[in-house]
């Protein structure tokens, strides 16, 4: 709505109340500032071929120094609250998960700063979310932190985790989980799924992959997520001996099914409480086959026979969970990364796997992850970026006229992008998803303190009829000085706060925002001051008919 407020409120509000504004002197402040900016434009304008080449090695030093600024989808998020993910060796017990837990709840809590640890290992009997015994998630809650200090915690939880050996733990904060959960289904930054349909034949790309992966730098905890090396008992029936027996397949899954999932037998009442009394083999008799072999199976004809006479029994390794995606059968490899963003990760490991690792027919590795979101979403933002800038260049040919005013106009996009990336530098020389946004903001911005100074020159040559030299081009900026100093320095101060705290907790993402914004638009306002002017002397016009280099000589 602020566009028909501008369009409409505001010329209405400045008629009624500004009716007066002409008989008002003009402060001195403005007077001041005006007289020292002609006395530096006249300065500029004593050397035309010095500034414009020492402003355009700038600009081309920018672009030089943008593909080298290290692109991240989102920054490091702050929060006072972590999940750690600890894995065991598959097949592990629930028991051996609380055991660790309770050395690992020590550990965690001996970290300044931590102010509680809450473990969840395994799963509930009713849940939409299961998880294997060998699996826990550890709630680890801060105490009120800085950005900084939160850094500082999460180094120290991650090296007392490192004495834990034959375990496997990956620290994320909440909502950083969230978004890997969402952009990938695991909760890790980088993830290759190999696709196919021979589960060996994946499993075996899937371990080469990990292998490759936790070679290269950057690499924190290599997971398989589905490994098939679980020790599972294996019961295989033997038909022959079940029909001379006369005894039914399905007797034998339901006494299966009684030891190990439990069958109702009855009830208990205590008052107005009913309990149900359920008949289950121990969990000790059922990890230990030879108790599984024991189990009494009754025939028709009254007598008990064991198990073993009626079915092979058998300890292997096989695969606890079988994922599909699109109808093939997936294995995927995660990846926690340390002190390296994830596109630069997956940039070093993609030829690296495509060249090292050959593939059967039919199986194939895709990398996912943060890498893959933040690539669509700056195809999409450079996507729409393009339109935006054809139909911007067609409406500023339209308002302007003249092709050269136009490419003058479009000066400035350099100019912004000069401080943007020097603060990008500065700041680690990163460039995360918000940075990006910053930079198409920032052009706006500095596009609009152009057209101002051009549509001024345009009233001044056209409208009051003054000859196109270089004094009118140093009266319009003069009189320009003040609504592109008064643009740019409102932003400044609404961007500042969040520039200057863009690593506190809640500023990671709005902070680099911000940033670019400010340094673009410390360079392009000066540039624009300073350099547009002179180079709008004598490089276009603003009557027709007009040589720009006759104007520049006048």
């Amino acid at each position: 709505c602020a566009l028909p407020i501008s369009l409409i409120v505001t010329p209405a509000l400045a008629s009624t109340l500004l009716r007066s504004a002409q008989d008002t002197p003009e402060p001195k402040l403005q007077t001041w500032l005006k007289r020292h900016y002609v006395g530096w434009l006249t300065r500029a304008e004593r050397h035309p071929r010095t500034i414009p080449v020492v402003v355009a090695l700038l600009c081309v030093a920018a672009l030089i120094a943008l593909p080298f600024l290290r692109t991240e989808f989102l920054p490091q998020l702050h929060e006072d609250h972590y999940i750690v993910h600890m894995r065991l060796a598959p097949g592990a017990s629930l028991e051996a998960s609380q055991d660790l837990g309770a050395h690992v709840t020590r550990a965690l809590l001996a970290v300044p700063g931590v102010r509680s640890v809450a473990q969840r290992t395994g799963r509930a009997s009713r849940i939409s979310d299961p998880a294997p015994p060998f699996a826990s998630e550890f709630e680890v809650d801060l105490k009120p932190l800085s950005g900084a200090g939160q850094q500082h915690v999460l180094d120290r939880m991650r090296n007392a985790l490192k004495p834990f050996a034959g375990a496997s733990f990956s620290v994320n904060t909440f909502l950083t989980e969230r978004i890997h959960e969402t952009l990938s289904g695991t909760i890790a930054p980088v993830v290759v799924n190999v696709y196919g349909n021979d589960l060996d034949q994946i499993d075996r790309k899937a371990n080469e992959v990990a292998a490759v992966l936790s070679k290269l730098p950057g690499a924190g905890n290599v997971q398989v997520q589905a490994s098939q090396d679980e020790p599972q008992l294996s019961i295989r029936l033997r038909n022959g001996v079940l029909s001379r027996n006369g005894i039914a397949p399905a007797s034998v899954l339901d006494a299966l099914e009684t030891a190990y999932a439990g069958m109702q037998v009855g009830q208990v009442l205590e008052g107005s409480r009913v309990f149900d009394v359920v008949a289950i083999l121990p969990p000790v008799l059922r990890r230990d086959p030879t108790s599984v072999g024991a189990l009494p199976i009754a025939a028709p004809d009254g007598r008990q026979l064991p198990l073993s006479q009626l079915a092979g029994l058998s300890m292997s390794d096989g695969r606890f969970q079988i994922r599909h995606e699109n109808g093939l059968r997936v294995q995927t490899v995660t990846v926690a990364l340390a002190g390296v963003g994830a596109s630069a990760f997956v940039a070093r490991a993609r030829p690296i796997i495509a060249h090292d690792i050959q593939s059967p027919p039919g199986v194939y590795a895709v990398f996912g992850g943060d890498a893959a979101a933040q690539a669509a979403a700056t195809r999409q933002l450079l996507e729409y970026s393009v339109l935006a800038a054809i139909g911007v260049v067609v409406l500023l040919y339209l308002a302007l006229r003249r092709m050269r005013t136009v490419a003058l106009v479009l000066v400035n996009l350099p100019f912004a992008l000069v401080g943007g990336v020097a603060v990008a530098l500065f700041m680690g020389g990163t460039l995360t998803l918000g940075g990006l946004v910053g930079f198409v903001a920032l052009f706006g911005i500095s596009v609009r303190n152009s057209i101002m100074l051009m549509a001024h020159y345009r009233h001044l040559v056209e409208v009051e009829g003054e000859p196109w030299n270089l004094a009118t081009a140093q009266r319009g900026a003069a009189e320009r000085l003040i609504p592109i100093l008064m643009t740019a320095l409102v932003t400044a101060l609404g961007l500042a706060p969040l520039a200057f705290t863009a690593g506190a907790p809640g500023n990671e993402i709005e902070g680099p925002m911000a940033a670019v914004i400010l340094g673009g638009l410390v360079t392009s306002t000066l540039l624009n001051l300073l350099v547009l002017p002179l180079l709008a002397s004598r490089w276009t016009s603003f009557r027709d008919g007009t040589d720009p280099a006759d104007v520049a000589t006048r």
